[in-house]
């Protein structure tokens, strides 16, 4: 019996049998994945999970895939970090890393996609393709490779070249767009309807997106099978938020945690493209669309799909909405390399520098646990960053050392 119900529309009650479709016909509200629980609570326990894979296949039976033919490049199970030296920094008892920018194209993308590129083998589909700010394109590019698809990924005419060097190295086709991401979204929206192909985050949305999820269950289980009093995301369509959320209530609907009623969600965005968290703060429940104008190109969604439910989630929870400045991203970049050795990309800089401000405005208390999220590795932002690497160059003497050095 299948472990997967239905598609079901999150805004009414119309149902729909399992397709490649994401948008309801009745009410056009997006589809989500219906489960049936009953079926799911007789054979996952923590022992099922414990001697799984040590990736996101661990927990299989929660995501919507039927077979067992899985595309799988080593995605997830990454590390949760105690963050003791930037615990320590901002007064904090304990703050946790989930570094998710070690995943094989070195973001948290590899999640949705894994998924997704399943999704689109079990449909028969032969192309994969997607619109995106950057770190999807790199990981559809690699799924494709590995599932032997034809591979396209549109992307925005000025992203780093970083991230289409990452990308393009798989051997995809590589499109970039004059404009922003939503114009990028637009396009790629009328070509879902027009050509047969699997557009991971467009006419896969459904099975996409379940992906994200898996990073609650990876932060509950490494918890030791709790949740934590805040997590601190950052926000671009506002999915991933949303569904680190869903991880841990389906976790508690089968019995494995308890309810996480106290863990408070907050959200990180740049100011330069905050339209979740404005909105949040303005006490609106629809964020308004904004042209972006960020160094954090992976956050630069103007009309995030998702952005009415992640303003629902953080205000049911107690939680945030907080926008950092290009500077305070940069400086939150430094502050994480410095303390735990670990560089991420402007997103993580946003996540840290949405820290700092929440302990300065009082809102983390010094005995809570924190989670921060750190979705992509620096490797893919580094110009950001390029004005605080510039070497000191000396003769090769020990005397112009101990005159340019005196204090080593």
């Amino acid at each position: 019996m299948s472990k997967v119900k239905s598609l079901k529309c999150r805004e009414c009650p119309e149902e729909y049998e399992i397709s490649p479709k994401y948008v309801c016909d009745m009410c056009f509200g997006p589809l989500e994945i219906s489960y049936d629980w009953k079926e799911i609570k007789k054979s996952v326990n923590k022992d099922s999970i414990t001697n799984g894979p040590k990736s996101i296949w661990r927990y299989k039976s929660l995501l919507p895939i039927d077979g067992n033919d899985v595309i799988d490049i080593g995605t997830g199970f990454t590390p949760l970090i105690s963050a003791d030296n930037l615990s320590n920094l901002l007064g904090l008892k304990k703050i946790w890393i989930k570094n998710d920018s070690v995943n094989p194209t070195y973001s948290f993308k590899d999640r949705v996609v894994s998924v997704a590129s399943t999704k689109a083998k079990e449909f028969n589909f032969d192309t994969f393709a997607c619109a995106s700010t950057g770190n999807l394109a790199g990981s559809v590019a690699a799924h494709g490779a590995k599932a032997g698809f034809r591979t396209l990924v549109f992307i925005p005419s000025n992203l780093e070249n970083e991230k289409i060097v990452a990308a393009s190295i798989y051997g995809p086709e590589v499109v970039a767009i004059k404009g922003n991401y939503d114009d990028v979204n637009r396009l790629c929206t009328e070509l879902a309807e027009t050509k047969p192909w699997a557009f991971v985050n467009i006419n896969l949305r459904p099975f996409y997106s379940e992906g994200s999820k898996t990073v609650g269950f990876e932060i509950a289980e490494q918890l030791g099978w709790k949740t934590p009093d805040h997590i601190i995301a950052p926000a671009a369509s506002g999915s991933l938020f949303i569904k680190v959320w869903k991880g841990f209530n389906e976790f508690f609907k089968i019995g494995l945690i308890e309810n996480p009623q106290n863990t408070r969600m907050h959200i990180a965005q740049p100011e330069g493209c905050s339209p979740i968290a404005t909105s949040f703060n303005e006490g609106k429940t629809h964020p308004l669309p904004v042209i972006p104008k960020t160094i954090a190109k992976s956050l630069a969604i103007g009309n995030p799909a998702d952005g009415y439910y992640a303003i629902k989630l953080a205000k049911e929870t107690q939680g945030s909405a907080h926008a950092v400045s290009d500077d305070e991203i940069v400086k939150g970049i430094s502050l994480l390399a410095r303390t735990e050795g670990i560089f991420t990309e402007t997103a993580g800089g946003v996540v840290i520098a949405t820290l700092v401000k929440m302990v300065k405005q009082g809102l983390i208390s010094k005995d809570e646990e924190v989670v921060v999220l750190i979705t992509g590795n620096g490797l893919k932002t580094q110009e950001v960053v390029s004005s605080l690497s510039a070497p000191t160059e000396i003769n090769p003497t020990i005397k112009s050392f101990e005159d340019t050095f005196p204090n080593y």
